[in-house]
């Protein structure tokens, strides 16, 4: 019998359950020579006997993602040996809650500044300035929205002076 000129390595499970890799090997394509320590992990944590039978037991197509989700939860119990990763995903939750929280509050602040800012006089509201009929005004008012836009031309508006930093113009 002629020996080849080549090894092929076998996978991380193999390597690490020192055995001869099989070219059937159900471990192979999960578990590659050079991540060794992503078996490592799962093995320690559920066997490798149970993720053999997982792996059969679960279809083809599907076993990539079992044995990802394995790995992170391999992971999440090292680091976590209690919750694992519900531990991290109670963590997020958390966070989940006290940013929706926060932007309510944010919302709230907005509404409640857009309702008490001042609303602008009735006759910049039906587009005329206060000078004379049918004139162009020196402001706009847009009726979707609460703000009051003056005119770039000028900083006075109705006989009112608005200053730079006024939070009534965008």
């Amino acid at each position: 019998m002629a020996s080849s000129s080549y090894s092929i390595s076998p996978c991380a499970a193999c390597k690490s359950l020192r055995r001869k890799c099989l070219p059937n090997c159900i471990f192979s394509p999960y578990f590659p020579p050079e991540e060794p320590q992503k078996f490592a992990i799962v093995h320690k944590i559920f066997g490798a006997s149970n993720v053999n039978k997982l792996l059969n037991e679960v279809l083809p197509h599907q076993r990539e993602d079992a044995v990802k989700s394995l790995a992170y939860e391999a992971e999440a119990r090292l680091k976590d040996p209690v919750y694992g990763c519900v531990g991290a995903i109670s963590v997020l939750q958390s966070q989940v809650i006290k940013l929706q929280k926060e932007l309510d509050a944010t919302q709230a602040d907005l509404i409640r500044y857009a309702s008490s800012s001042p609303s602008p006089p009735s006759s910049v509201l039906f587009g005329r300035s206060r000078m004379g009929h049918g004139g162009s005004s020196s402001a706009s008012y847009d009726q979707n929205s609460v703000f009051y836009y003056p005119s770039p031309r000028s900083n006075e508006t109705c006989g009112h002076t608005q200053e730079r930093g006024d939070h009534g113009s965008i």
